[in-house]
């Protein structure tokens, strides 16, 4: 496997960045990040670009995807939102990047003590925030337990409804868009669901789409 993203897609396996990915965790959470030129990468890519991977992730500014992974300008392609749902656009840039750009792996990363998922568990209202809370809401009602504490008071529910939120997710992703869904089926692409923990800076997979 390949420890680092060396610009040939051609070469890369869905399963080598996959890996790259986890190898940059690795590194970022034991504080031995390799050493970036930025300046040179910007001059690199400035005509082309060829993200191995794109990631689905929160706007939340303690998981700046390109750090917690150690990458560095022109590597994935990263789409943020709260809660990292699905929407139109959303899917409009994920097929972008795997049926256009030619990436191998599209990640939906959640992560801990998350606000909009918490908003979500306390049926918050507040101007457009609202409709993209109504998204998180079909985990909300997954992880409910009658007579339980179900709001973000209670830790272990906000978790159940964090994960089951990223499996939805997924799920949306390969119900809407034929286009990611035909890859995932023919190997040429992987599709996973992970959580990032925003205290120890460690990011677990959660499962494959097939």
């Amino acid at each position: 496997m390949l420890q680092s993203y060396n610009n040939n897609l051609e070469e890369l396996t869905p399963g080598d960045a996959l890996s790259i990915l986890l190898d940059g965790n690795a590194r970022f959470v034991n504080g031995i990040t390799k050493n970036k030129n930025l300046l040179d990468r910007v001059e690199e890519t400035g005509k082309q670009q060829k993200p191995y991977a794109a990631i689905l992730s929160c706007m939340d500014s303690r998981a700046p995807v390109e750090i917690l992974f150690d990458q560095g300008i022109g590597d994935v392609f990263s789409i943020r939102i709260a809660g990292n749902v699905v929407s139109e656009n959303v899917l409009g840039s994920l097929e972008y990047a795997v049926g256009v750009s030619g990436s191998k792996l599209i990640m939906v990363m959640g992560h801990t003590n998350c606000g909009a998922i918490k908003g979500a568990c306390d049926h918050v209202e507040f101007g457009n925030l609202t409709g993209l809370l109504d998204k998180i809401q079909p985990a909300v009602k997954s992880a409910a337990t009658e007579g339980a504490d179900n709001s973000s008071k209670n830790d272990s529910f906000v978790e159940e409804v964090t994960r089951l939120n990223i499996h939805n997710s997924i799920s949306s992703i390969m119900k809407q868009s034929e286009v990611i869904r035909d890859l995932v089926a023919a190997e040429k692409i992987k599709l996973v669901g992970a959580l990032y923990c925003v205290s120890k800076g460690t990011v677990e997979v959660l499962e494959t789409a097939d």
